[in-house]
């Protein structure tokens, strides 16, 4: 059973109740993330996230690990361009610990200076090394091309050069400022009471106060070609487009566009790609909405060798699939969403999460026979449309590897031609 309360200052807390367990999953998650960054300190949601952990008036870093792991507690954090999310789990008798401590970094984090320098240099080398992983990096270049000199394009880790230039006083305003009751949903799934938890929480968190944040901006496609030289055995490939928001009509279409084209064995994109092909280890589609924007791309990697034929192939693939898509096809695709979708629910860290994201981007809660239909209630019809669409705006396209066989960015756009 889920439940929602909303305290008089704003803050919304969420619970779904799970009794059969005997764990708890709960967390805070915050609106706020790169997207909503100046350009100056670009990465500074990301190293708040970082910096929470290492100490606050009460604890030393290493008491807040010691605290959770004497109870066998599992602690972590993420950030994102939209949100920064902070969660925990426990035994159900050890909530009230979790409460506690959850708020003690939030509100009372101090930053000390020894710290500070610390984790810099942690989160410095955790940039160093996404350039070091061709398949994750070549992300960021793709949405910077597809966004450039946009917070929206911008990096999720921020760069070494906006990073060091964040000072203890900027990290410590960009907390009050953004780290609000209106922009926080605390959330907890498992064996765990609505009104206990409110009560935890409503106590723990009673000094959150509201203040004036950061307004992430309306963020503008632009598109074009990036591509870099690099020594490395595989050519990694990012062809894309823009795509729609989470509350756009299709937005469960664009869900099965992208399954049906390259979300599984089963996919067009991995049937011909790969198993016809043989060229690749690695091909799928993907759909990555957000408040304000959204992209579909597809991701491939391949040798140096096969990277001339590629990108024809995915061309020829993206063409017929605004052609024909049969209801077999679409039927797979929605047993497909709808199982991940079912399957996710099995997990109380999964549920608290999708929970406190209805909540930040909906301000409710989506049943999940609500879903389950609108899922059901796309047709072919809707898809090709969308696909259409969809194929028919200027491509972003990113290649890094040993990238001279990879064909040209005029060749590409007139290959994507109907």
């Amino acid at each position: 059973m889920r439940t929602v309360s909303r305290l008089p200052n704003s803050l919304r807390i969420v619970t779904d109740e799970m009794n059969e367990l005997d764990t708890v999953a709960l967390g805070a998650w915050v609106g706020i993330g790169s997207m909503y960054e100046p350009a100056e300190i670009n990465g500074i949601s990301h190293l708040l996230e970082h910096m929470v952990f290492k100490g606050t008036t009460t604890r030393s870093a290493r008491q807040i690990a010691e605290e959770i792991e004497n109870v066998g507690g599992y602690f972590n954090a993420c950030t994102s361009r939209e949100t920064t999310s902070f969660y925990i789990k426990v035994l159900k008798e050890d909530l009230p610990l979790a409460v506690d401590i959850l708020a003690d970094i939030l509100l009372h984090s101090t930053f000390a200076p020894e710290e500070f320098d610390r984790e810099k240099a942690v989160v410095l080398q955790e940039i160093n090394q996404s350039v070091d992983t061709p398949d994750d990096i070549v992300f960021d270049y793709f949405q910077e091309t597809a966004f450039p000199n946009q917070a929206f394009g911008r990096p999720v880790l921020g760069s070494v050069e906006t990073v060091k230039g964040v000072s203890r006083e900027t990290l410590n305003h960009y907390l009050k400022s953004n780290y609000t009751p209106d922009r926080t949903v605390l959330a907890a799934s498992g064996n765990v009471k609505h009104d206990v938890f409110v009560s935890l929480v409503e106590k723990a968190f009673a000094e959150l106060a509201p203040a004036k944040g950061f307004e992430a901006p309306q963020p503008s496609y632009v598109g074009g070609d990036f591509r870099q030289k690099k020594k490395i055995e595989q050519v990694n490939l990012i062809l894309g487009f823009p795509s729609v928001t989470y509350y756009d009509e299709n937005y469960y279409t664009a869900h099965l566009l992208s399954t049906v084209f390259g979300g599984g064995m089963s996919s067009r994109l991995f049937q011909e790609i790969r198993e016809k092909r043989g060229l690749v280890y690695t091909v799928y589609s993907f759909f990555s909405p957000a408040t304000k924007g959204g992209l579909f791309g597809v991701y491939a990697g391949t040798g140096e060798d096969e990277a001339a034929e590629i990108m024809p192939a995915v061309c020829d693939e993206i063409k017929k699939m605004q052609d024909s898509l049969t209801e077999e096809e679409l039927n797979r695709g929605k047993a497909q969403l709808k199982a991940g979708i079912l399957m996710s629910l099995e997990h109380p860290t999964a549920r608290c999460e999708q929970n406190a994201g209805n909540l930040l981007i909906y301000d409710r809660l989506i049943e999940k026979d609500e879903v389950l239909d609108k899922i059901n209630a796309v047709t072919p019809e809707q898809v090709l449309d969308f696909a259409r669409k969809t194929f028919s705006q200027k491509p972003t396209f990113t290649a890094l590897g040993p990238v001279k066989n990879v064909m040209f960015y005029d060749e590409l756009c007139k290959a994507l031609e109907k």
